[in-house]
């Protein structure tokens, strides 16, 4: 029997788990629902089990857990791949927005709709209807190549202990590539490949003036406004080409090849149907690149919320004691959060006027960015995976979001190709979040070729 054949026939069963796995609403950023964490972990280590893998572990953090299975391959001297996902979900507020309830998966058309379904439980589990499908058709008792699973339980909830956490168990994870399957396609018509994800780092800058708020007609435009300075500082951030003026800020960043670019391009993108998704009118960004150049390939800063003063109804003419505002900036390959965050201070110490106090507050040490090498081997071995699967060329994109993939890279040495059959439609996040039953299938097809793919090339 081959892949496809087998996946199809078990189909039904396949979505009989994932109907009992999405019911465990595992939110990791809930406290209320840590146990149900937990009872994610441990269902998903016995389906492993079930499914064949002969080491499964509940490995548990400061936090909340993730699941470890490996199944050694046959031949002892064969690749060895980990799997990247998570089992936690997002809130599910606001939950009257929800057609059903989130945690009753319910079918609709070829669309199962359930808080998880495409982020990130259904991708996981097709990676173990996969691994089934891969020893049907070969007729072996073990994958070509040693499969290992590594799915955190924080994910939604920031990745606080999960550096640590493969730190400390960097020996068992141990592996030539990273296969990550959280992320989304082009389209269900256009099957892609998601090359990189951009990192982040993002702050608030507090202004302060006078001790007090002053009245604006005995002082106003003699003393420093905190409001005026946090303006100019702001719109001090980008020069007339929409360039970012932080200094150092572009030191180092990998630009993309000219093969990606073209790649890139040929997708079909509509400028207008794009905008409609954004409730926006026009587009806007740096000068020299596309759209989708800028959303995936280029990093960017934000002013996401800016206050001050009096903001009530009826008037109060005053000079404010303080302005505050959040900024964040996006990063692509090359850019280190830690260093960004020096020059935005640098930037910031530059900008604030005389007579005004600043103050910066990053959120972390940020999230790094994270590109796959497009002429690795294992990269073309999962996209040639993905065509055997979908029948036609599989193109590539990126992704604007950050996720944990630049540690997984950097802790375990590993490239990262991505394997993934999201959409943006999914909502993820959002109520009424769904996956595409037929491409979940196509993901355990992507997934079954795939190990026979690393082991034919290795």
């Amino acid at each position: 029997m081959d892949a496809r054949s087998y996946i199809e026939a078990h189909r039904d069963d396949f979505l009989s788990s994932l109907d009992e796995w999405l019911r465990i609403p595992s939110i990791s950023s809930d406290p209320e629902h840590h146990e149900d964490v937990r009872t994610s972990a441990n269902w998903l280590a016995e389906h492993l089990r079930a499914t064949g893998f002969p080491s499964v572990e509940v490995w548990e953090t400061p936090g909340l857990p993730t699941v470890f299975a490996e199944w050694p391959a046959a031949d002892p001297e064969a690749p060895t791949v980990l799997v990247y996902g998570h089992h936690d979900v997002q809130p599910v507020d606001p939950v009257e927005a929800w057609e059903t309830d989130p945690f009753t998966p319910t079918l609709r058309g070829s669309s199962l709709y359930a808080r998880g379904a495409s982020d990130d439980k259904g991708q996981v589990l097709f990676h173990a209807l996969g691994v089934k499908a891969a020893l049907a058709s070969s007729g072996s008792e073990a994958p070509p190549v040693t499969i290992k699973m590594l799915i955190e339980g924080e994910e939604e909830s920031g990745s606080v202990h999960f550096a640590d956490l493969m730190r400390a168990n960097r020996d068992r994870l141990a592996c030539d590539t990273v296969v990550i399957s959280d992320t989304t396609m082009w389209s269900a018509d256009v099957p892609s490949m998601c090359v990189g994800m951009r990192g982040v780092t993002d702050l608030q800058i507090d202004l302060y003036g006078p001790d007090r708020d002053l009245h604006s007609g005995s002082f106003g435009g003699a003393v420093p406004n905190p409001l005026q300075g946090m303006s100019d500082l702001l719109s001090a951030l980008h020069d007339d080409d929409n360039h970012i003026t932080v200094p150092g800020f572009y030191d180092g960043v990998v630009e993309a090849s000219d093969e990606e670019r073209e790649l890139i391009a040929r997708l079909p993108f509509d400028e207008k149907e794009w905008l409609d998704t954004a409730a926006s009118s026009a587009t806007w960004g740096e000068e020299g690149h596309s759209t989708l150049e800028r959303v995936w390939l280029r990093p960017t800063a934000e002013i996401n919320g800016m206050w001050g003063g009096h903001i009530g109804e009826g008037r109060k003419t005053i000079v404010p004691a303080s302005a505050h505002a959040k900024v964040s900036f996006r990063l692509v390959p090359g850019q280190d959060p830690v260093a960004v965050q020096q020059g935005v201070q640098e930037f910031v110490d530059a900008h604030t006027p005389a007579g005004l106090r600043a103050e910066t507050h990053f959120s972390g040490p940020g999230t790094r960015a994270c590109a796959s090498d497009l002429d690795s081997t294992a990269l073309k071995a999962a996209r040639s995976a993905m065509e055997q699967a979908f029948g036609k060329e599989v193109l590539l994109t990126r992704e604007g979001g950050s996720g944990p993939e630049a540690d997984i890279a950097e802790i375990l040495d590993a490239p990262l190709v991505f394997v993934a059959v999201g959409l943006d439609e999914d909502q993820i996040h959002a109520p009424n979040e769904k996956v595409e039953v037929p491409l979940l299938l196509k993901g355990a097809e992507s997934a079954a070729h795939l190990w026979r793919e690393i082991a034919e090339r290795s």
